[in-house]
């Protein structure tokens, strides 16, 4: 590490008390190492896990704000955002500093509402959802779709959490090939210490924290592409994803002077999620159909009229859209038909273009392909059994869905 004037002795200290506040931190807080450096505003991150420190920021920064600072940097390395900025980036075609320093302001968005209070100062700049008028409790890539750089972010310009927060490389990068970076698997290994420990011994720890836990343990299914295959199959037939609308009149209009004619429109698809409640799936995987659940939603751009839930064991039980994800009552537990939660959602009005099933596999299965694209997501069964056969062994999905094994 290199020296100058940083006062190490209050720093290292400031890193401790940040441990005794965020003890399910220990891990990560102790795998970064610093590197003084004056071309850092105040602490920025790479995303090789090296925390660069402004020498003057720790001697003006009081000691409850610079144990928060620690928390705050570490935070932008658990939760990935270089490597979700640079997917975002790539995804919505976005370059330069100026798209980037907005990334680093939604990431700041999500997690500063877990970083500060119980022992952590925050400072009078920091920079929270209110600032953009947006609510909390949102991910970065929520909030990166709802504002851009103006009036209201002029104040936060010197924001700069480094690389390891909007995946931009700096000039003061120590790169790859730089001493004390982490490898790819240390750095995984150093995630999945701290998730495990919060799954084992949550304690009061924040509930933005424990979802990240959860999610780092069972990565939800990529169901954006996996919607968006089953819209493609879907879209085969005419109309099917398809609506006019007379919002964007169509070009045909300019040879019909006088007459306005509607375009057609792409929507995205509606999707019926049916989730096996019966007695053979564990509280455990129904707490991962909620979070497979809001992953679906996301994917459909947000948009909760587009998404019913079904739960189902032996009969299918009320269908409703989604309101919150964590809301969904999931009731029965009995014996699993599948097929009695396939008739019910094909009865509903306007029909779904895409069934998705959350299940066990352990059902029998419908007879006829449906009219949609179906996707079966199964929880993992070392071994299949009926206390009543021992020799039973369960259909296998059928051949006309997509199947994908979660957790």
């Amino acid at each position: 590490m290199t020296s100058g004037s940083l006062d190490e002795e209050k720093l290292f200290a400031a890193r401790l008390h940040a441990v005794r506040c965020r003890p399910y931190l220990a891990t990560a807080l102790f795998a970064l190492h610093t590197v003084a450096s004056r071309r850092v505003p105040t602490m920025a991150v790479d995303r090789h896990w090296r925390c660069y420190v402004s020498p003057s920021f720790v001697d003006h920064t009081p000691f409850e704000e610079l144990a928060g600072a620690w928390v705050h940097e570490v935070s932008h390395l658990l939760r990935d955002h270089h490597g979700r900025s640079d997917r975002f980036a790539a995804k919505h075609e976005l370059t330069g500093p100026g798209e980037r320093l907005r990334m680093n302001i939604a990431a700041d968005c999500e997690i500063n509402d877990d970083v500060f209070g119980e022992g952590l100062t925050a400072p009078e700049d920091i920079v929270r959802p209110a600032l953009l008028t947006l609510p909390d409790g949102q991910l970065m890539e929520d909030y990166l779709r709802q504002f851009r750089l103006g009036p209201h972010t002029d104040g936060v310009t010197w924001l700069d959490c480094g690389s390891g927060a909007d995946g931009l490389e700096r000039d003061w990068d120590l790169g790859p090939d730089g001493a004390h970076g982490l490898s790819a698997q240390e750095r995984d290994a150093v995630r999945f210490r701290v998730a495990r420990g919060l799954t084992a011994h949550p304690g009061n720890a924040p509930q933005g924290w424990k979802r990240w836990a959860e999610e780092v343990f069972h990565p939800p299914q990529p169901w954006r592409e996996l919607l968006g295959a089953a819209i493609r199959s879907a879209v085969s037939g005419p109309g099917v994803g398809e609506d006019y609308t007379y919002g964007r009149p169509s070009r045909r209009s300019a040879g019909l002077p006088g007459v306005v004619l509607p375009s057609l429109r792409r929507r995205p698809p509606r999707v019926c999620v049916i989730v096996d409640t019966s007695g053979s799936v564990s509280d455990t995987e129904l707490g991962s159909a909620i979070l497979e659940i809001a992953t679906i939603v996301r994917a459909v751009g947000g948009r909760r009229d587009l998404v019913s839930v079904l739960s189902c064991d032996a009969a299918a039980h009320v269908t409703q859209p989604l309101c919150r994800a964590e809301g969904i009552p999931l009731v029965g537990g009995g014996g699993t038909d599948l097929r009695a939660g396939f008739a019910k959602a094909l009865r509903r009005s306007p029909g779904p273009d895409v069934i998705v099933v959350l299940t066990d596999g352990q059902t029998p299965w419908p007879d006829a392909r449906p009219p949609c694209r179906t996707v079966v997501g199964l929880f993992p069964r070392h071994g299949r059994y009926d206390e009543d056969d021992p020799d039973y062994v369960p259909d296998a999905p059928p051949d006309w869905a997509r199947v994908v094994a979660l957790g």
